[in-house]
Formats: structure tokens, C-alpha cells, sequence
């Protein structure tokens, strides 16, 4: 297919920088997968400003695309679980990584690495959600595997301003839970308060720095997004047969914890991931996220921005200063 597109293009400068442009390439110069998809929406995530940013650990080759999530429709297929037409969403896997990304007009992308887009989400709502929503969802799913129910309490959620933790109170909120949302963003409170959060703490209220193995229980779960002493603080802090979720690590990948709180309290750890999370698994938890855990404030952790306004939110998220969700208009 001789068509050009736009996308958004990482290339490495002379000075050992990394620069992006909006530059136009040719559909023929994707990968050689199954499924081409013209993309209509993707979103921002830490991991693709670490990618437009030259971090080697998430991309290995430039000039590269970045976008870990995409949500289209199918224009062509070698694949007969996919026909043109086919509204689908793609996130994890390899995309945005080493794969050309969701910043783009068109992917091209193996048959399973696609879900079909659930009836009752449309196309721009699942790239509100995106991975950070996806990973939300699974967290979440966590606890209630778990057997949390809101009448065993309060559940905790770090770095509540972020993709993931802005995702993950107003699923909580939608369930019925009583959220205590962790942020370090001091103007924070109304957004948060408008996701569903019943009460708003510091950050430097849940880094303990006593040495203490275990602290008062004051939560009967807890989803972690940042890691490190921030982590361990939570997970001395959850209530007996408590459980906590892990899938960040922006405080750091260390754990400075003893055992006692897994054997004294029966507090669970269980890691989130949302790379490889299986395919055969991934429609139900998008099912979920489209009906019964859709938060009534989905709209209000959005903030849309088209292909050419990239450059400048990525800056932003990697300051640290993005809250909620970066929806990306690519068609």
C-alpha cells in the first residue's frame, strides 16, 4: 500500500539528544504484521516519554514512533479473526516500544495483539482509559479476586493524580468504595475530589522513615503506583488479610520492608502487568471497564490534545506536573 501518513518521529541529534518532529512516512515502511489499523486515538504515558526521550531500557532503535495504545479501525487484514472495519484497541505487547507506535496514523501489528472494541465504549473512551486505565482496571480486579468488598474499609491509592491512580479512584469510587487518594500535587484536592476520593493525604504522610516493621492498620487495601519507601509504608500500614497492589516505580524499584507484615498480618503483594497480560484475558477486563467499573468522571480526568501538541506534554508528564488522563486525536 503506497499511502503516507503522519506520526509523530524520535530521532537522535548530533549533540546526543534526542529531538521529535511531526514527520510523514509511508504505510509500506511499517512492519510486516498481520493487521494494518488506521488509528483515531491514543494516549500519553510515562513510557512513551521515556521512549520520544531515547531511554534505551523502552526503545532500542531510532528514529522511532512512540504510543504504547491505539484504538482504530481495521483497513487491512491477513488475518481471519479481523476484517476491515473492525473497530479494535491495541495496548502492551510491543507497541510504542520497538514496534512503531500509536502516535501515528497507521499501525501495523500482529492479529493477537488486538481486542475488539467492547459495544458500550467507543473508540475515544478506551484511549481515555488507555494502558494506565488498563492497568487501573487490573488492579482493581486484584482486590476484588481478593475478596475485598467495600464494607471491609477504606483502600488507599498512590500517586492518585497519575493515569493509572486517577483511573483506579473512580473505578474504586464506582464500586462503592470508601478512597484515600496519596498525592503530592498540593492543588490536587478538588480533582480528586471531583474522581470520588473521600479524602486527600500528602505523599510525606505515607514515606515512613521510622524503621518501625509494622505501623497502625488504617487500610483494608491499597493500590500503589509509585513503589519504593512510598510502597513499603503502605504495605506496613494495610489491615490484617489486606491487599496490596504494585505496578510502579517511580520512587524507586527497592523495598525496604521486613516479612512481618506478610506474616503477621497475612498482607498480600500482588505485582500488576499490563505488557503481557494475556489476550485471551484482556476482553473481559475492557468488558468491565466499559460497563459496571466506568467511572461518572471519565471525561473529567481528560485532557485532549492532537499530534502536534506532543512534544510539549511529553516535557510535561516528565516533570512530573501531567494529572489524569493525555488523550491523543491522531485522525
Amino acid at each position: 500500500m503506497d499511502k503516507t501518513f503522519q506520526c509523530l518521529l524520535v530521532s537522535s541529534n548530533e549533540t546526543g539528544g534526542y529531538d521529535t518532529t511531526i514527520s510523514t512516512k509511508q504505510v509500506i515502511d511499517l512492519p510486516a504484521r498481520d493487521v494494518l489499523i488506521r488509528v483515531h486515538y491514543s494516549s500519553l504515558n510515562y513510557k512513551d516519554a521515556l521512549s520520544a526521550s531515547g531511554n534505551k531500557g523502552v526503545t532500542r532503535s531510532y528514529p522511532h514512533t512512540p504510543g504504547i495504545d491505539a484504538a482504530g479501525v481495521v483497513e487491512a487484514s491477513h488475518s481471519a479473526h479481523w476484517q476491515p472495519g473492525d473497530e479494535v484497541i491495541v495496548t502492551g505487547f510491543d507497541l510504542g516500544m520497538n514496534t512503531s507506535g500509536g502516535f501515528a496514523q497507521y499501525i501495523r501489528v500482529p492479529a493477537n495483539w488486538i481486542v475488539r472494541r467492547p459495544e458500550s465504549l467507543t473508540l475515544r473512551e478506551s484511549m481515555i482509559y488507555g494502558t494506565a486505565g488498563f492497568t487501573a482496571g487490573l488492579s482493581v480486579a486484584a482486590l476484588l479476586k481478593n475478596g475485598l468488598t467495600p464494607d471491609h474499609g477504606t483502600v488507599l491509592v498512590t500517586g492518585a493524580t497519575g493515569g493509572v491512580g486517577s483511573v483506579a479512584v473512580g473505578i474504586l469510587h464506582r464500586l462503592g468504595f470508601a478512597v484515600i487518594a496519596v498525592s503530592g500535587k498540593a492543588t490536587a484536592h478538588d480533582f480528586l475530589t471531583s474522581l470520588g476520593a473521600t479524602d486527600i493525604i500528602p505523599r510525606s504522610d505515607m514515606d515512613d522513615t521510622s524503621g518501625k516493621a509494622l505501623l497502625k492498620s488504617r487500610f483494608a487495601g491499597a493500590i500503589d503506583t509509585v513503589g519504593g519507601n512510598v510502597l513499603a509504608t503502605v504495605i506496613k500500614s494495610t489491615e490484617y488479610g489486606g491487599t496490596v497492589t504494585c505496578c510502579g516505580n517511580v520512587n524507586g524499584g527497592d523495598l525496604p520492608l521486613s516479612v512481618f507484615p506478610f506474616i503477621l498480618r497475612g498482607v498480600q503483594l500482588v505485582g500488576i502487568d499490563s505488557v503481557q497480560f494475556p489476550i485471551d484475558q484482556r476482553a473481559a477486563v475492557w468488558e468491565r471497564l466499559a460497563n459496571d467499573w466506568k467511572p461518572a468522571a471519565l471525561e473529567l480526568m481528560t485532557y485532549e490534545i492532537g499530534l502536534a501538541a506532543l512534544p510539549e506534554a511529553i516535557q510535561t508528564i516528565l516533570k512530573g506536573q501531567m494529572q489524569g488522563r493525555t488523550l491523543v486525536r491522531i485522525d
